[in-house]
């Protein structure tokens, strides 16, 4: 290992001192480390420092940043990390070999710079061992690639084996970085002890103000009019306020600006159903009045049943008061997974088209076996978009308040609901990818069409 007050010097001089975000990023210890949140808090050039100290620190070490497209790469981190380097002594300089698109430092560590635009895109990567993986806008990376890339990440090296990755709301991995960071939610195989995640805003990026026009005139101004009178940290503080950037974040759509200057996981851009807000569409489970009226909507296929479980009170409010997802059933075995899941009378089944349409081998449909197992579907007929147009007039809030609660016990429903997308080719539709997805919402559709 090089002297650490070496490397500090030359990462100081060539990046600048971290801030406290970007320090925690630096230091933070697991195998995944997610940092981001907001647009514009400092992340790509967080992952270039930390990727420069690790060089230092452990030479010899194999290291792999990715951006999606090649531009980005390119404009993002081969520029600036070659200027960078410009600033560090000669002897600790690392030598940039184009054709390879790699850094290598004078003591073995080597530094590449990869691109991964679609999912074939991962072949390229096929073979290949790094120590550490950057993957910067990791949100634009589909979980195919993203699982594909951390594969690479191995060997028998005594080295750190780490995947950073930086991101904000929003974007194709939308889904799969917020299920592993912000909501924790583990699947078989991912350890919880593995993943760290580093909440970031563009306040944390200090080289951003300091280049700021906005920021530079408020300084000027508060200094002005206070002397010295503030301390250093209240004059930057408000003088961010002024920053050009900031007020171009916060004259945003309310959705983009919560995403984009709040790092608000729950809204992001091309969003389906941005009207939906956790804080007013969910509830905590409480004792239902026994004269509602109760009805379920039911979602199959032979890779999921998706069942939601509905009460309406006198006064019209609508409760969806459980919420079930069961994978790998026969249509028999999802009738009896759904009158196991309920102990409550239940007057209808709600349930789409395609479920009576009779099998070429059978003769017989879907529901009809339903029914013969104790769980009579009423077809409902509606176009997507219209039913799509339904359950938004149930989220609608009227005098501050929406005809549709979630209990917060539906878990199905409530995470896939507000990661629905807008279909980029049918206008006013909803993108029926990934499809893990819309199995739940397909059921919430159905229930508010027949209402």
């Amino acid at each position: 290992m090089i002297k650490e007050e070496n490397v500090e010097t030359s990462l100081w001089r060539a990046f600048g001192r971290p801030t406290r975000k970007q320090e925690a990023f630096l230091r933070a210890d697991a195998r995944y480390i997610g940092y981001g949140g907001a647009k514009g808090g400092g992340k790509s050039h967080a992952i270039r420092a930390k990727a420069t100290y690790l060089a230092f620190a452990y030479p010899g070490i194999q290291m792999l940043i990715v951006r999606r497209t090649f531009p980005e790469l390119h404009e993002n981190h081969t520029k600036r990390l070659r200027a960078a380097y410009a600033a560090m002594p000669v002897c600790f300089q690392p030598r940039y070999n184009e054709s390879e698109k790699a850094f290598t430092f004078p003591w073995g560590s080597r530094l590449k710079l990869g691109y991964c635009s679609d999912e074939g895109d991962v072949l390229q990567y096929q073979g290949q061992e790094y120590d550490v993986l950057f993957l910067d806008e990791a949100t634009q990376l589909t979980e195919y690639q993203y699982s594909w890339l951390c594969a690479c990440v191995r060997g028998a090296g005594d080295y750190p084996k780490r995947v950073y990755l930086t991101c904000n709301p929003g974007g194709v991995g939308h889904a799969w970085v917020k299920r592993l960071f912000i909501d924790r939610d583990f699947r078989r195989g991912e350890d919880e002890r593995d993943y760290i995640f580093i909440q970031a805003q563009v306040y944390d990026n200090a080289p951003l103000f300091a280049a700021d026009e906005g920021y530079k005139r408020s300084i000027h101004e508060l200094k002005k009019k206070y002397g010295k009178t503030l301390s250093r940290a209240v004059l930057h503080e408000r003088a961010m306020e002024g920053a050009d950037y900031v007020r171009q974040l916060k004259g945003l759509p309310a959705s983009l600006r919560r995403a984009w200057l709040d790092g608000d996981w729950s809204v992001f851009a091309g969003q389906y159903f941005p009207e939906f807000a956790e804080k007013t569409h969910v509830c905590s489970p409480f004792a239902l009045p026994e004269h509602g009226r109760k009805s379920a909507a039911v979602d199959y296929g032979l890779d999921m049943l998706a069942v939601l479980w509905f009460a309406v009170d006198e006064d019209g409010n609508v409760y969806c008061y459980r919420s079930i997802e069961v994978p790998n059933l026969t249509v028999s075995e999802a009738a009896g997974a759904v009158l196991k899941a309920q102990c409550e009378h239940v007057e209808e089944y709600i349930a789409p088209p395609d479920l009576f349409s009779r099998r070429q081998d059978t003769g017989r449909s879907a529901a009809q076996i339903f029914a013969e197992n104790g769980v009579p579907l009423i077809e409902v007929r509606s176009s997507r978009i219209d039913g799509w147009l339904c359950v938004k007039e149930y989220l609608r809030l009227v005098k501050g308040k929406p005809r549709l609660v979630f209990f917060s016990t539906c878990a199905p429903v409530l995470r896939s609901l507000p990661l629905l997308r807008h279909d980029k080719i049918r206008i006013g539709d909803a993108e029926t990818q990934p499809h893990d997805l819309t199995h739940s919402p397909d059921a919430l559709r159905y229930w508010c069409s027949r209402r």
